[in-house]
């Protein structure tokens, strides 16, 4: 992986009539990012020990690191570079839970993984070191990681069955006829369907904690949480969104400045974690959206969907706390149910992934049971020891 600024040779096509096009698609692709994981992250920051307001601090951090991260891509290299916070990692920490040291051990160790991406950048081999863990592995892990909140809308329909109903409905139908704007309208549901519970039991929001407010975190270093969570945070971001982020740029003739967006990155991660946030980095799946000829059918002009994508996020990034003061007054339930159906697709490319090696299925196999099981030895979390499990597996069981 080598760092080359150069844009797409552009002679053969014809110019676009105008911004418009790109400024649309790029408020897209902020507003698919954003409402399509943020419960995934809040999930995974209330898990690991944040309280409501840590947990909106850490969403608003986010917002504004990655927001600030594609401008200075994006206007700096002329190319629709985007970024995102790494979802696979919140969803990590939802299955991690708390560790020794609590919500300040889990901030040191987002600080941590933020270091580690910016030490990627600027050597070569650490970056190689994390390609060469086997897909499947790494893909077995994720999955693992994800199945017990993909379980969540299950659970649910248990407590909360008038709203989770609806919620799941809205999001099949959109599934076949607007699969892009499924999780948005099956939050939409969810977000009408708490409006009238609220009504129904008589009760109010706290206007108050409605206002965007950062909360300060010191970090604490816990050796629990360096080796279950740092370490995992750092390889699924890595594999399952800043490696795949620079393949899917390829695939539109874009050529990533890698060691810039690694340190952009990083720096991003450690400055967001004291405020709660856990890891950006390079968007992978919805990189497309502002890379893709519907953004502007010259490659010239949609660095500025980009640039527009990250003007947008720090406008979200104000409705973090109405966010979470409106979901925590929501029934059991609520929030699971979105994050779970939002990483459906996820899971299923993972799993995918994991089993497409047939000769290290059994590897594979291991690894997406130790990472489900969620079970913790030593203060480190499963995700761990199922990159252990099946690196060993595989090393010991030969190719079938």
């Amino acid at each position: 992986m080598t760092e080359v600024a150069d844009s797409p040779d552009t002679a053969t096509e014809r110019p676009a009539p105008g911004w418009g096009q790109p400024l649309g698609a790029g408020a897209i692709t902020a507003l698919v990012g954003f409402t399509s994981s943020f419960a995934v992250v809040l999930s995974g920051l209330r898990a690991v020990g944040a309280t409501p307001a840590q947990a909106a601090s850490g969403l608003l951090a986010l917002c504004l690191t990655q927001g600030v991260g594609i401008l200075v891509l994006s206007l700096r290299y002329r190319i629709p570079i985007t970024l995102a916070w790494s979802t696979p990692g919140a969803a990590l920490l939802a299955s991690t839970g708390l560790v020794a040291g609590g919500w300040p051990a889990a901030v040191g160790a987002f600080v941590v993984t933020g270091a580690l991406i910016v030490v990627t950048g600027l050597w070569q081999r650490l970056g190689a070191l994390v390609a060469a863990i086997p897909v499947p592995i790494a893909q077995a892990m994720l999955a693992g990681v994800l199945l017990p909140l993909c379980l969540a809308p299950v659970r649910a329909l248990a407590t909360s069955p008038a709203i989770v109903v609806p919620v799941i409905a809205v999001w099949l139908i959109l599934q076949r006829y607007a699969p892009r704007w499924a999780v948005l309208v099956a939050f939409a549901v969810a977000v009408a369907g708490t409006a009238v519970d609220l009504v129904a039991r008589h009760r109010s929001l706290d206007v108050a904690a409605m206002a965007p407010t950062v909360e300060w975190t010191v970090p604490h270093w816990s050796w629990q949480a360096l080796i279950g969570i740092a370490v995992p945070l750092y390889i699924v971001t890595m594999a399952s969104q800043n490696i795949p982020g620079v393949a899917v740029m390829r695939s539109f003739d874009y050529r990533v400045p890698w060691r810039a967006s690694m340190l952009v990155t990083g720096v991003g991660t450690v400055a967001g974690a004291a405020a709660g946030g856990h890891a950006i980095n390079l968007a992978a799946i919805s990189a497309a959206l502002a890379a893709a000829p519907a953004a502007s059918p010259d490659p010239k002009r949609r660095w500025f969907a980009a640039a527009t994508a990250g003007a947008v996020y720090l406008v979200l990034g104000l409705f973090s706390a109405a966010l979470v003061t409106f979901i925590a007054a929501a029934p059991a339930g609520t929030l699971e149910t979105v994050a779970g159906l939002a990483l459906l697709a996820t899971l299923a490319a993972a799993l995918t992934g994991a089993l497409s090696d047939s000769g290290h299925r059994m590897a594979g196999v291991v690894t997406f049971l130790v990472a489900a099981s969620g079970t913790a030895l030593f203060g480190i979390g499963a995700a761990f020891w199922a990159l252990v499990a099946g690196l060993v597996v595989r090393r010991f069981l030969p190719a079938s």
